[in-house]
Parts: C-alpha cells; sequence; structure tokens
C-alpha cells in the first residue's frame, strides 16, 4: 500500500505511540496516508480508537510477526 510518510514507533510503549500518531498526522495534508509501525500489544485497540474519534480512517491493518502495522488516512 502507498502511504506519504511512515511512522516507526516500534519499541514504544503506550501511550507513546497514539501520541507519536497524533504528532505526525497534524503535519499531514487531507487524504495522506500514514504507515505505523507499532510493538506495543496496546496499539492494537488504541490507534483504531483513536483514528475513530479524530475523524480519520484506518484504511488496512496488518501484523508481520510482533509488528502491527496500520494505514491511516487523514480526514
Amino acid at each position: 500500500m502507498e502511504s506519504t510518510k511512515v511512522l516507526d514507533a516500534k519499541g514504544l510503549a503506550c501511550p507513546m505511540p497514539v501520541v507519536k500518531v497524533k504528532k505526525e498526522m497534524d503535519q499531514l495534508q487531507s487524504g495522506d496516508i500514514l504507515e505505523v509501525l507499532a510493538t506495543d500489544k496496546g496499539a492494537k485497540s488504541d490507534i483504531p480508537a483513536w483514528a475513530k474519534s479524530s475523524g480519520n480512517e484506518i484504511i488496512k491493518e496488518d501484523q508481520e510477526d510482533s509488528v502491527l502495522k496500520f494505514w491511516i488516512k487523514k480526514a
């Protein structure tokens, strides 16, 4: 999947992945896609919950070994 920017949040514990995602999303334009890589198991529920509450859209989720991957489209 084509992404505008990649955020490597691997090794960060809750709530830092969501904090970093919000900071990156604030810098993107509407329609841009942020690819997020995280290893914190809490990110599996935290990032989609944040996306929903902020009006952004998770367009794809994946997991490769212990790395969670999210593609978030900016509203």
